[in-house]
């Protein structure tokens, strides 16, 4: 029997599946994100015995079908969005429709056969979602303290503006707070999430703050990645626009990957460029060799995503000695 594959294209409220063999794909088929078709697409896809079920990272929506389908044992592979579009460019498909998508998907499983998706643990996956809903709130809190400087700067606004502005900061301080103490106690329910906190805590510039947002991102990921893989899932590599003689373009941030990552990066870095003697150093030779202030920035966010995964991969404290110890790693 022919291997068979199984494309899946996922949207909020459903997602369209589309079954290839042969070199030929069956007719789409839509379902309802609910658990109860969830469970029944499990039991179309044993029945199967599909050699690879491939899905996008759409956001959230993709995780509670990647969940069950990894569950029940199935061959689930959940691609970046942006190599599916490559993908998609290279086939010269013009349409882009729910089946057309579920189909290339199932197409994408059987040429490029990416590799299988390991399923976060519960606590994993609680702390993510608390990580990421305490990102959103510190956002929602900075533009309402720029709101309240702008209502301030005004002399003819109603007091009573300022004063429901400041009660929303004071409301979202409360919000932020109550999940940080909840993620805090479910890190503590895990010796070996507790033990990567602590080691994070260990690097200057990362707070306990900055290591909760830090290792709710990172410890979804399988272990076995390399640093370089890590550095791309944030959308910190480089990107060169290099072709011929004539087109050659500065090398750019990707940014084709985690936004939580690279914001929660931000902060510890430029902290780190001032208070870590190590971290200072290797910024101040990336501005000494013509680099731009953010260009460093960014360097150095790279450089010590690396000794975080670092850390988290051998368990030991972050060492930024060790970590900025050869000059000639600068990039």
């Amino acid at each position: 029997m022919k291997p068979i594959y199984v494309g899946v294209d996922i949207a909020a409220r459903s997602f369209d599946l589309v079954v290839r063999q042969d070199a030929r794909n069956a007719r789409a088929r839509t379902f309802k994100q609910t658990g109860a078709d969830h469970a029944r697409v499990v039991r179309e896809l044993l029945a199967l015995n599909p050699e690879r079920v491939v899905m996008e990272a759409s956001g959230i929506y993709h995780l509670d079908l990647a969940v069950a389908l990894h569950r029940a044992g199935l061959p689930v592979s959940v691609i970046n969005p942006r190599s599916f579009r490559h993908f998609a460019h290279i086939k010269l498909v013009g349409s882009k429709t729910d089946p057309i998508d579920s189909a290339l998907l199932a197409e994408y499983a059987e040429r490029i056969a990416p590799s299988l998706w390991q399923c976060p643990t519960d606590a994993q996956l609680a702390l993510r979602d608390l990580g990421r809903q305490i990102n959103r709130l510190g956002g929602a809190r900075t533009q309402a303290k720029n709101r309240l400087h702008a209502l301030r700067a005004k002399a003819m606004t109603l007091p009573l503006l300022i004063e429901d502005e400041e009660e929303g900061i004071a409301r979202l301080d409360q919000r932020i707070e109550r999940l940080q103490r909840a993620a805090l106690d479910l890190i503590a329910g895990s010796a070996q999430l507790s033990a990567h906190l602590a080691n994070l805590c260990e690097a200057k510039g990362i707070g306990q703050a900055s290591a909760i947002a830090l290792l709710a991102e990172l410890c979804v990921l399988p272990e076995d990645l390399r640093a370089n893989q890590v550095s791309r899932f944030a959308g910190l590599d480089v990107r060169l626009t290099q072709s011929g003689t004539s087109v050659s373009s500065p090398g750019r941030l990707s940014k084709a990957g985690n936004a939580y990552l690279r914001a929660a990066l931000f902060m510890p870095a430029l902290s780190a460029s001032l208070h870590d003697e190590h971290a200072r150093a290797f910024y101040q030779r990336l501005i000494a060799r013509g680099k731009k202030k953010i260009q460093a920035q960014c360097a150095l966010m790279r450089k010590m995503l690396t000794g975080i995964w670092a850390c988290i991969r051998n368990n030991t404290p972050f060492n930024s000695a060790s970590l900025f110890s050869n000059p000639s790693t600068v990039t």
